[in-house]
């Protein structure tokens, strides 16, 4: 599989470069970044040898799939002009606003395009058992989400922690993402999401369920931003062939 990386000198870039090299049937063929970047043009020396750092997306013309972690302002370009030449895309970029939503979804007219607010497949599997839960369980357990992040994040609560929560608003849920002073006691219907920030915390997500006389929390932490990278290289692999659309995470594990 030939994947081209957009955003490639940021974090999530580099992980996806590292995780890239260890796998034996994967190659690198383009690094992307925005216009202006610094090292636009020269030739970088890392885990899958010697790529030059280009801004136009047409130097992605040879690759089977995109992968996407830039910001909004360069997911955009990159996903319209691979999807155009019917290359599927991934995009890890949080941020999204509703119109970056709505020219995904006509860029996708071209080819598949999957957003992910999270590409790890051990946090889908916590969707998955979090939704489990709650289906056994029942209204009578409230539902809490706690999510914890490094101090430089700069969005709270995580996109992560509101996809989870959006997955559980069943039975006239909505989400509270914060709660302060006299704010009375808490409503049966309430949702609550709220975040932690501190140290070097690559991301934990808890979900519970706290009953009159029990309580079940389900989480997923992160040792390593490796698992986001190794699954945006595993969700790639499974959008190849897809018919093109806007698709979700659990689109991609739901049996044919």
């Amino acid at each position: 599989m030939k994947i081209a990386i957009n955003g490639a000198r940021g974090r999530m870039g580099r992980m996806v470069q590292e995780a890239a090299a260890g796998e034996p049937d994967i190659e690198v063929l383009a690094l992307l970044e925005t216009p202006g970047h610094p090292e636009t043009g020269h030739t970088l020396q890392g885990p899958c040898g010697p790529l030059v750092l280009h801004t136009d997306p047409s130097a992605a013309d040879e690759v089977d799939v995109g992968i996407d972690f830039s910001h909004p302002a360069g997911s955009i370009p990159f996903a319209r002009a691979l999807a155009a030449r019917g290359i599927p895309v991934v995009i890890g970029t949080t941020g999204l606003s509703s119109s970056d939503m709505a020219m995904l979804r006509s860029a996708a007219d071209g080819a598949p395009i999957l957003v992910a607010s999270n590409t790890s497949v051990g946090v889908h599997c916590l969707h998955l058992l979090s939704t489990m839960a709650q289906q056994m369980l029942g209204p009578r357990y409230d539902v809490e989400i706690v999510e914890i992040h490094h101090r430089h994040k700069r969005d709270a609560p995580s996109g992560t922690a509101m996809t989870l929560a959006e997955g559980l608003l069943g039975n006239d849920l909505h989400v509270v993402t914060g709660r302060e002073g006299q704010c009375g006691p808490r409503a049966s219907n309430e949702l609550g999401v709220l975040a932690v920030r501190g140290g070097e915390v690559i991301g934990d997500h808890t979900i519970m369920f706290l009953g009159d006389h029990d309580r079940i929390e389900i989480t997923h932490r992160a040792a390593s931003r490796l698992a986001f990278a190794q699954g945006a290289i595993s969700l790639a692999r499974r959008l190849l062939g897809r018919a093109p659309g806007l698709v979700q995470v659990a689109d991609l594990f739901r049996e044919p």
